[in-house]
């Protein structure tokens, strides 16, 4: 992964030095701290803020070079407009800004969060930092064009960040709760972003399995466990290749009551996907390394559970395969008996997911008995074309968690928009001569691959996030502009920190 920033929280009087950063509002009303801060600069600020036409507009940023008077490099001046307006989310991104403008090659950066308007609250502190810390991700491991010169040679040293609040104490509690979803955030991204010859099965549950060190009880079954299971779903899907399936079990117990019914997050986790007999066009396939975007959300989000100690019970389950087209590659017409004893006739082998997620959400569902249950797959084109990549689909059989869930989506902005289930849709899987078939065919397709996986799940309360347009192939945000977003931890510990912790 690649080095990220040293950020912590200060006093206000920590000496500055190297680049300032001061966070004004659309006034340029500068706090006490910050305007004694600026007293040798004069009414510098006011002067080029009026050159530039800068008013303190929501994450706009007005940048002074080795302004006269000060032992500083850069002064940063950042608005956020009405900070009546600003939310947690806002403030994420504000701290994306400040991170993507720090000058190259800065060493000292100290940001003063105190406002006119009131003090920074250490948990919006912490937000910022979170953004400055997403914002200086790159996957960049691969390249081999080395630098010659100076410290360059070595590598540009990763910058020292203070963040300087009032009341440091709460700030740095709050940062390192932050922090520990920002690096499941970042393991998320990691995961999506390696190419599929590096992450296969086996290797992805070997680095879930690293999750121990936090405390995470981790179980693996390889392809003679899950066959005695009866998995036969899930397996047909990564029979075609060389790489063998694994599913992986973890679980996070933090709750006071080690027996309290766990919330389970299951991901799918097609590391790659070449659509199997039913082969993808070439264009574009590179982009199936990502198909296991659900199942990196799950060890992202377990991740960030176990690094700030979550007070809830949870259990994340990923089923990982690879879908290749060999001889022993499973094939249309084929009938499978799933876990849960239901037979499936597959109509494509490109619509592998859902025979991955069945067996999975099956089992999770038996064993674990949970109080609810989510999942989380880049599953249909579909969804694409209906919601683009600003919003996930979700699906539920349940109103109070798809409420809570579109609540979550709201504060993070990892928003998600409800689409319909019902009969007349769970009758277009019907099979003729098994259960159900694997696809519904062309219309409304999302639709259909959530009526499958419902067919699994009971009367347990559900969600399934189609992630196909916000888990790969992200565009450039404040927080980033990493191929594979991690999408998805923020709003599942956001929802579990809110409703299921005790």
């Amino acid at each position: 992964m690649a080095e990220t920033p040293k950020i912590s929280i200060a006093e206000l009087n920590t000496a500055v030095s190297g680049t300032m950063v001061v966070i004004t509002d659309e006034n340029l009303a500068f706090g006490p701290v910050s305007k004694d801060r600026l007293k040798p600069t004069g009414n510098l600020v006011e002067r080029i803020a009026k050159i530039e036409k800068f008013k303190g507009a929501r994450n706009k940023v007005l940048n002074l070079t080795a302004p006269a008077g000060m032992n500083l490099e850069h002064v940063l001046v950042v608005g956020i407009g009405n900070p009546k307006d600003m939310n947690a989310e806002h403030w994420l991104k504000l701290g994306g800004t400040i991170g993507g403008r720090i000058p190259a090659g800065a060493r000292n950066v100290t940001v003063l969060a105190e406002l006119p308007s009131g003090k920074l609250s250490p948990e919006d502190a912490a937000k910022v930092a979170l953004g400055i810390k997403l914002r200086a991700y790159k996957f960049d491991r691969y390249k081999t064009k080395k630098k010659t010169d100076g410290d360059d040679a070595k590598g540009t040293p990763a910058p020292q960040i203070k963040i300087a609040v009032a009341d440091v104490a709460a700030g740095r509690k709050a940062w390192s709760d932050a922090n520990g979803i920002g690096d499941g955030i970042l393991l998320a991204r990691e995961l999506v972003n390696e190419p599929p010859n590096v992450l296969f099965p086996a290797e992805f549950a070997r680095r879930a399995s690293e999750l121990k060190k936090l405390g995470v009880q981790i179980e693996v079954l390889d392809e003679p466990a899950m066959k005695k299971l009866g998995m036969n779903a899930l397996l047909a899907v990564g029979q075609g290749s060389e790489r063998e399936s694994r599913l992986v079990v973890m679980r996070w117990n933090g709750a006071k009551k080690k027996s309290d019914t766990p919330v389970a997050i299951v991901g799918k986790g097609v590391c790659f996907d070449t659509g199997g007999i039913s082969i993808k066009p070439a264009a574009g396939m590179e982009d199936m390394k990502g198909d296991m975007a659900g199942a990196a959300c799950v060890t992202g989000l377990m991740h960030a559970l176990a690094a700030r100690k979550a007070k809830a019970n949870v259990i994340g389950v990923i089923g990982i395969v690879e879908n290749m087209p060999d001889g022993k590659a499973y094939r249309p017409g084929d009938i499978l008996k799933s876990y849960s004893g239901q037979t499936i006739e597959v109509i494509n082998t490109d619509a592998e997911g859902r025979l991955v997620l069945c067996d999975a959400l099956a089992y999770t569902n038996e064993r674990f008995k949970p109080k609810l249950i989510i999942d989380l797959a880049t599953l249909t084109g579909a969804i694409l074309v209906a919601l683009g990549q600003e919003h996930a689909g979700l699906f539920s059989n349940d109103d109070k968690l798809a409420d809570r869930l579109i609540e979550a989506g709201k504060v993070t902005g990892e928003t998600v928009w409800r689409m319909p289930l019902g009969p007349a849709y769970d009758k277009m899987i019907d099979s003729k001569f098994a259960d159900m078939k694997n696809t519904g065919g062309r219309y409304a397709g999302s639709t259909t691959a959530a009526q499958f996986l419902q067919r699994y799940i009971g009367k347990t309360p559900w969600a399934h996030l189609d992630i196909a347009g916000t888990g790969m192939a992200a565009h450039n945000t404040e927080i980033g502009d990493s191929w594979g977003p991690g999408w998805g931890v923020r709003l599942l510990n956001e929802l579990i920190a809110a409703h299921y912790e005790k």
